[in-house]
């Protein structure tokens, strides 16, 4: 095998549906301040008894039944989370047990609201360098568990959910998951976080805006030539959900004038390292990209970290 490719997607988002009304009553705020500054109108909120492994095991059920997979084929597990609350057993080792896996290696990435994207590149080496078959990667946050509902700055924000992928080798690299981009901007780190006791998370909003929308234009035209592709070759974008003020610009700017653009956002707010594989498995489901099709994944947040790559839909 030469290369690696999406064989399936799948998503998972809690019941409970916050609006921007609702936030109206907590704090001073309104949906016209909000709608106007970041573009989100509801985001869904996990509850107590909902923990991060729950809907990270949900969304993979979803992209196993998709892909026509049993558990037990799987052999390696890959989280994206920021969220997790323990540190041992971490997230993929609940999520294998959640799905009965016998014994897969089990391993979370804490890369924040790029996180998937990282996972990503991590489950297509491990399969281009022998290390694994099959990898179900996932992207996971609660971030209603970090977040600060007294704060109009941040709480508008958040959404919990998850998104999951199964990776598997392919004979054929340029028909999958293309080359990563990535790196970061550690002087930078700061500009978003996730600190303290208990953990707040916490940014630097109009540093993050940006630096986005005039550094990461180039970042991903770049992770485009990695593919041997241009923007014009996109028949999709998904960006990291951050705020529909930042994915709108920076799709333009990116250049990808044929492209759909995911705007999950607008419904499910910002929902960290589960952002991109929620809002790409929404576009699948819905028929707004077809199989084959190459789409630009780009993840981008704390540590003020990048990763993306061109993926073919499956």
């Amino acid at each position: 095998m030469s290369g690696s490719r999406i064989t399936a997607v799948g998503h998972y988002q809690p019941a409970r549906v916050l609006t921007n009304e609702d936030l109206a009553g907590m704090v001073d705020t309104s949906d016209a301040w909000i709608t106007s500054r970041v573009g989100i109108r509801t985001r869904h909120i996990a509850g107590p008894d909902e923990p991060v492994d729950e809907l990270a095991a949900h969304a993979a059920a979803k992209a196993l039944a998709a892909a026509g997979r049993t558990p037990e084929e799987i052999d390696l597990v890959l989280v994206a989370t920021s969220t997790a609350t323990d540190r041992s057993p971490n997230m993929a080792a609940r999520v294998a047990a959640r799905l009965g896996m016998p014994g897969p290696a089990v391993m979370d990435v804490n890369v924040v609201c790029a996180g998937f994207t990282h996972a990503l590149a991590t489950a297509d080496h491990a399969v281009r360098a022998g290390g694994a078959e099959r990898v179900l990667v996932i992207g996971a946050d609660k971030m209603s568990d970090v977040t600060d509902w007294t704060d109009r700055t941040t709480c508008v924000l958040v959404g919990d959910g998850a998104g999951a992928a199964v990776v598997e080798a392919a004979a054929g690299a340029a028909d999958g998951i293309g080359p990563v981009l990535w790196g970061s901007v550690p002087e930078m780190g700061n500009a978003v976080r996730i600190e303290g006791t208990p953990p707040r998370f916490a940014q630097e909003g109009q540093s993050v805006y940006r630096w986005a929308t005039t550094r990461l234009p180039e970042f991903a035209r770049r992770a485009c030539e990695k593919a041997g592709l241009t923007p014009e070759d996109l028949a999709a974008v998904v960006l990291h959900q951050a705020n529909l003020r930042i994915v709108e610009p920076l799709a333009r700017r990116i250049g990808a004038v044929n492209a759909v653009v995911a705007r999950d956002v607008v419904d499910s707010g910002n929902t960290s390292a589960a952002s991109i594989p929620l809002a790409f498995s929404k576009l699948v489901e819905q028929g707004a990209v077809s199989s084959g099709d190459p789409v630009l994944l780009f993840g981008f947040g704390g540590n003020l970290s990048y990763a993306g790559q061109v993926v073919r839909c499956p």
